[in-house]
């Protein structure tokens, strides 16, 4: 119940945008924030978004702030990354869990398949 499915990504433009899809249990989204994350070749995983349990204010990392915004969908069972004005350095494998923090996902093997999403001309 707390391994996800990550989809959505591919390649895209610089500037353009696309919509990553985590599906997730009922039972995560009532009990655990979820939180997508990020890793580049030869890069430490990295938070990108948080979704918390109460549904609070999201919380971004620095580099995405703006540009990228995550939501839930109790109905579908599934998070949302949208993410626009994709730059290079956004390209990575993205990451759902059922947390934000990356030290508590690797204690727990909460790591999927990811989805990579690359931003080339």
């Amino acid at each position: 119940q707390l391994q996800f499915v990550e989809s959505g990504g591919g390649l895209v433009q610089p500037g353009g945008s696309l919509r990553l899809t985590c599906a997730v249990s009922k039972f995560a989204l009532d009990y655990y924030s979820i939180g997508w994350f990020r890793q580049a070749p030869g890069k430490q995983r990295e938070a990108v978004a948080c979704t918390k349990k109460s549904d609070s204010t999201p919380d971004y990392g620095d580099s995405v702030k703006g540009r990228f915004t995550i939501s839930r969908d109790t109905a579908k069972n599934t998070v949302y990354l949208q993410m626009n004005s994709l730059k290079p350095e956004d390209t990575a494998m993205y990451y759902c869990a059922a947390t934000c923090d990356t030290n508590i996902a690797d204690a727990y093997g909460y790591w999927g398949q990811g989805t990579q999403v690359t931003v080339a001309s």
